[in-house]
């Protein structure tokens, strides 16, 4: 399960991801290779970075008001870094007991992984659970991906139980990535929610929706008040 939360430093702000002329605007350095539209009302954008070590790639994931939060993973599908583009608050990764390796998995059919995270005020989480290749696979609007099956279990500085994770989800072997599908979430003040982000569309370089900056699928069409003027309801957060 590699979507969760190395400072970018000034790079960073220089650079956060944004939408002009409803287009997502890749950084200077950066080739984009897939726009994925999702079921709940979410676009994604996957793009390398010439500046990163090899292997390297980023996410980034918006909604109906524009890019919320990006990450980046290496080759092995490790989590290195993530950031919350509306707060902000970052992450990186911390310690690791056992790394996620995407090689392992495909060999296998399993993977498990123990690992850290480091927020940018030092608070530590520790993550520790597993993929597992489901088998069989599903064609989306052309791309091929595999089914797989995690849990991961999320844990305090002080080692309290905060929250799980458990479902379905896509993986590609050509981009080394993964996709969200199917999750159930419960926390440690006993909330629960289901959710469903599945890829519906993916445009590459050259095809229409292409960086798009719109998500097109699950959106409310309802509308609330806001200061007198209609704006979108609000969307699930960050993934």
């Amino acid at each position: 399960m590699r979507k969760i939360a190395a400072s970018l430093g000034v790079l960073f702000l220089t650079s956060a991801p944004a939408i002009a002329a409803g287009k997502f605007v890749v950084p200077d350095g950066c080739d984009a290779f897939v726009t994925v539209q999702h079921a709940d009302c979410q676009v994604s954008y996957h793009y390398t970075c010439s500046r990163d070590p090899d292997g390297d790639q980023w996410s980034v994931y918006a909604g109906p008001d524009g890019p919320y939060y990006m990450s980046r993973i290496d080759r092995e599908t490790r989590w290195v870094e993530s950031h919350d583009l509306i707060t902000p608050e970052s992450d990186r990764l911390g310690s690791e007991k056992e790394p996620a390796s995407f090689t392992t998995l495909i060999d296998t059919g399993r993977d498990d992984f123990d690992f850290t995270t480091i927020s940018g005020t030092g608070e530590v989480r520790r993550y520790a659970g597993h993929d597992a290749l489901k088998g069989g696979s599903v064609t989306i609007d052309g791309v091929t991906l595999e089914r797989t099956e995690f849990a991961l279990e999320t844990f305090g500085p002080d080692g309290s139980f905060l929250h799980r994770r458990s479902g379905r989800q896509l993986i590609s072997r050509d981009w080394r990535l993964f996709f969200a599908d199917t999750e159930h979430f419960e926390n440690a003040f006993g909330d629960v929610e289901d959710s469903t982000s599945t890829p519906i569309t993916f445009a590459f370089p050259g095809d229409k929706g292409f960086l798009s900056g719109t998500p097109q699928f699950g959106c409310d069409q309802m509308m609330t008040m806001l200061d007198g003027q209609l704006v979108p309801a609000s969307y699930r957060g960050q993934p």
